[in-house]
């Protein structure tokens, strides 16, 4: 077994056996980080594949959350696996328009566009009141897990058993889906329209239309990403889609390392453990984070994985 292997198996035993560890503060602290990874999963494509950096891919998050929100606590809609599903056919729906006129533009004018429509959603989140709680948020009640309601359970003994193992699973299998799309003649595509979109144009490649996918892929991981996340904090608030927000997706896969396939998970789970960390010992916490990511940036640029891994070669 390669030591690649070793390190994968490593870390999956770890997080399977991390709820018998005894404290269950660490183990709820994982679970932002789940959903943090899966939409990361989905930006990576956007930007390790495809070379578009989206500044507004939280917009994607928080209608993933809000979504959660909308069928738990107004329809009555409980079933997780129904709301995820609602999730990312939601994303995709708004992500075909908005991605329509986004890929007609690369680099700083696709960022650019992406924030603008991020921070349109944030608006129409904290100032319809009476649809979406404006900026008291909307509530995220307790969702049932494969038909189960597990009413019975308390809070703690939720989020550390049945909803951790859960969320523990999707994470896992939107991996495999992504791998699978990054190994096939899609992901090919995306790669080579981003070395060199002109010439992959001549060969026949639709590069709007690829970039289009990319991009409503990336949302529909968004989404579901964001249904997970707010079910933890039992709450959907228009902060989720932020341009800060935004930018905390982004300093995850700068941290972990866009050029690997584990860097955006990577990058979540030391981003929601560093800031626990940090946010305990001063106030003035983001300064902190600045400096950790222009370090990384100047002496890491392969992130976290590139320390891990150095021998490997950028992601193809």
């Amino acid at each position: 077994m390669s030591v690649r292997a070793l390190g994968v198996a490593a870390c999956a035993a770890l997080l399977l056996l991390l709820p018998f560890a005894g404290r269950p503060y660490t183990t709820t602290l994982l679970l932002p980080a789940f959903g943090y990874a899966i939409a990361l999963l989905g930006l990576n494509l956007l930007f390790g594949s495809a070379g578009l950096l989206s500044f507004g891919h939280a917009l994607f998050v928080a209608l993933g959350g809000y979504t959660a929100a909308l069928l738990t606590s107004r329809l009555g809609v409980r079933h997780l696996e129904i709301v995820l599903l609602a999730a990312a056919v939601t994303a995709a729906l708004v992500a075909v328009p908005v991605g329509l006129l986004c890929v007609r533009y690369v680099k700083i004018y696709f960022g650019m566009l992406t924030l603008a429509f991020g921070m349109l959603f944030y608006s129409f989140l904290y100032k319809f009141y009476t649809l979406t709680g404006g900026d008291e948020g909307m509530r995220v009640l307790r969702p049932v897990l494969l038909g189960r309601p597990l009413e019975h359970l308390d809070t703690v003994a939720f989020l550390t058993g049945p909803f951790y193992y859960y969320a523990l699973a999707v994470l896992v299998l939107a991996a495999l889906v992504m791998r699978r799309l990054l190994a096939s003649p899609f992901g090919l595509s995306l790669r080579s329209i981003r070395e060199n979109a002109t010439k992959a144009e001549s060969l026949g490649l639709s590069v709007r239309r690829y970039r289009l996918a990319a991009f409503v892929v990336a949302a529909v991981f968004g989404a579901v990403g964001g249904a997970l996340l707010v079910v933890p904090t039992g709450l959907a608030d228009p902060l989720l889609a932020y341009w800060t927000h935004s930018g905390n997706l982004i300093f995850m896969l700068v941290l972990g390392g866009f050029d690997h396939f584990f860097g955006p998970v990577l990058g979540a789970v030391v981003f929601i453990l560093l800031q626990d960390q940090v946010m305990s010992l001063t106030p003035y916490w983001r300064f902190v984070f600045g400096a950790i990511l222009a370090v990384v940036v100047v002496f890491f640029p392969r992130g976290l994985m590139g320390l891990v891994d150095p021998r490997r070669a950028p992601a193809s």
